[in-house]
């Protein structure tokens, strides 16, 4: 290990990052280094620069996955190297902004069925019921299911956070039918090790291949993931009459105002008020005169 290399995780480590930002900013910088064949202590704000167009214009990577990059090229320049004055030369690219893919309840209810076995339809009911992100899926314990209290506990979430969500009695039913079947020990949902059930985590990419297989067998035509379940829930609550800030906290959203993007996705609120359109008096469409030009065959 370099001594660059040992200075950025001390660095990181002690500011207690994430264990998954970690490994994507050390990453990030090897890859860095590795373009220009010299250690990034040798690097400048040219070399910046044309290590962002390279991701651009030959990568083609997504203006999301170079903003992670810039992030690591910030952090390893000014809080490892000490060069305060360098933030400037390292912008974050401008990121379209995308309305997240919302399924009906209808379609959820197909994808659920849609499973391929027990284990994959109770990670979907999970997520749906839930609102979970992935990965604190995959940490889930036996022990978080709490059913005097009807809530799962999420330990450690985005941002090192805690909080409870909601233990719904259909879910519980089906937790307890997963139980008696697979008798996990720690980890609800168990991984494997040299192709044997062990007591470790389950990979996110096991989520991922269940929910795609779902949606294909369910015939749903949406790009479906499991952050789409997550939105579908959060969706579903606001038009069954759930305020935002109650969604925020079983989310888990620092910020109220990442939790508002879902007034844009809910059907209550965007037909709540009539369009203006409405109060005006206008001609019938039928009373309209046609032109005369024809389009040609």
């Amino acid at each position: 290990m370099t001594h660059l290399r040992q200075l950025m995780l001390d660095e990181l480590q002690r500011r207690n990052y994430s264990p998954s930002t970690v490994r994507c900013y050390i990453h990030a910088v090897e890859d860095f280094s590795k373009y220009f064949h010299r250690s990034p202590e040798r690097l400048g704000p040219s070399h910046i620069r044309e290590y962002q167009v390279h991701l651009f214009r030959d990568r083609k990577l997504s203006p999301r996955t170079i903003q992670g990059r810039s992030a690591a090229l910030r952090f390893l320049f000014v809080k490892t190297l000490r060069r305060p004055y360098l933030p400037d030369e390292i912008p974050f690219p401008k990121c379209p902004r995308k309305l997240p893919t919302v399924l009906s309840p209808e379609e959820v209810a197909r994808l659920i069925d849609s499973a391929r076995n027990l284990m994959h339809r109770t990670m979907l009911m999970t997520l749906y019921a839930t609102g979970l992100r992935r990965a604190e899926l995959c940490h889930l314990k036996v022990t978080d299911i709490d059913s005097e209290r009807m809530v799962i506990h999420v330990h450690q979430g985005k941002g090192s956070r805690d909080r409870d969500v909601l233990l719904t009695p259909k879910l519980l039913e089906t937790l307890r039918e997963y139980w008696r079947w697979m008798k996990p020990k720690s980890y609800l949902f168990p991984g494997m090790v040299n192709n044997w059930r062990a007591d470790v985590p389950i990979t996110e990419k096991i989520v991922w291949d269940a929910v795609a297989h779902a949606a294909k067998q369910a015939g749903i035509k949406k790009h479906v993931s499991p952050h789409t379940l997550r939105h579908s829930f959060a969706t579903h609550m606001l038009e069954a009459g759930a305020d935002l800030r109650t969604i925020q906290v079983l989310l888990g959203h620092s910020k109220l105002e990442h939790t508002t993007v879902y007034l844009h996705l809910s059907r209550r609120h965007l037909q709540a008020i009539p369009s203006p359109l409405e109060a005006i008096e206008v001609s019938r469409p039928d009373e309209i005169k046609r032109s005369r030009r024809r389009m040609k065959r």
